[in-house]
């Protein structure tokens, strides 16, 4: 059994009575600045390019970052344009003809971003690189970048994004909502782990199995890092692909794993189109892996269809509780 994640909220609160509490020590002078500022619609946060002072509330919002959408919808916030087209039906925003269309980040209408005056534009994810190319057509407007950071737990930055959110749109106590759930989650299979099983993790897409690699592999390979699973295979010079790395059924077979996780790519993206197979048909029916224990146990668990489009702490929250779900029907 793993240990579960370390609760830093009595910390938090504590810091943040103290510095409250220094705050209302500092005279008038400073009182009226922050009277002021309020007065102005300003606030405050902190992304990946440091602090950043956002008008608020700002009148054209444009979003970017598919682990935002969920959380943007559910809090009602309205966006003036986002790339409709990297949305997964799941999520409102695709079907709201008000909502300008920048299409895909492979072939992006910037120009419609530029078009809509943003205020703010919420970058991350498949348009990050593309920043520097968007702030040069819309010099006026904030950026706020909370693209997860390289070398970062990936957990921690769901958080804080899903956290300055919050900050920006006046709901926090949503936004703490949000993480708490998503640490029930992450508790609940930390403490269910069988820890003496083996796990692969694989990406299913136009019929083929893809090996998602321990660590780095889309999506997946990071539930390695945060609950230090035992691979059943380790293939050298593995990628973070999105169709994840090529591997052969029978090494599959050979790896002889307990669990299988699952991420079907086509679910997001190709669930229409004919000869769709579901990733976990993909696997329960494969000749070659009906002696694998994963398959022989029924131990094969998905993510939900939308993952692949909606990367959000909604997702892993769900995903998470699915998995201990399973884990706990195992033991």
């Amino acid at each position: 059994m793993r240990t579960p994640r370390l609760r830093l909220l009595g910390v938090v609160s504590a810091i943040a009575a103290s510095l409250t509490l220094a705050a209302c020590s500092t005279g008038a002078a400073d009182t009226d600045a922050t009277s002021a500022a309020g007065a102005e619609g300003t606030i405050t946060v902190e992304d990946n390019n440091g602090t950043q002072t956002v008008k608020m509330p700002a009148q054209s919002i444009v979003a970017l970052d598919n682990r935002t959408f969920e959380t943007l919808q559910s809090w009602g916030v309205e966006l003036a344009a986002a790339p409709l087209d990297l949305m997964p039906e799941t999520i409102d925003y695709k079907t709201d003809e008000s909502i300008v269309n920048i299409g895909n980040h492979r072939e992006p209408n910037l120009e419609a971003i530029a078009a809509v005056e943003p205020e703010l534009v919420i970058m991350g994810q498949r348009f990050t690189d593309y920043e520097d190319e968007i702030a040069e057509l819309v010099p006026d407007a904030t950026i706020i970048n909370l693209e997860p950071r390289e070398g970062e737990d990936f957990a921690e930055e769901l958080k804080r994004q899903t956290t300055v959110l919050g900050e920006l749109f006046g709901m926090q106590d949503e936004a703490t909502a949000l993480n708490n759930e998503f640490d029930a989650a992450y508790d609940r299979v930390a403490e269910a782990d069988p820890a003496d099983a083996t796990f692969m993790a694989v990406n299913t897409s136009g019929g083929q199995i893809g090996y998602l690699a321990p660590h780095v592999g889309r999506t997946l390979g990071v539930l390695f890092d945060w609950f230090d699973f035992t691979p059943a295979l380790v293939v050298e010079g593995a990628s973070d692909d999105h169709e994840g790395d090529e591997v052969s059924v029978e090494a599959i077979a050979e790896s002889n794993p307990d669990w299988i996780l699952v991420m079907d790519r086509d679910a997001a993206v190709a669930a229409d189109e004919e000869g769709y197979q579901p990733g976990a048909d993909l696997i329960a029916e494969s000749e070659a892996l009906q002696q694998v224990p994963a398959v022989q146990k029924d131990q094969i668990v998905v993510m939900p269809a939308d993952t692949y489009t909606n990367e959000g702490i909604q997702t892993y929250t769900e995903y998470l509780n699915q998995l201990a779900d399973a884990f706990d029907a195992a033991s």
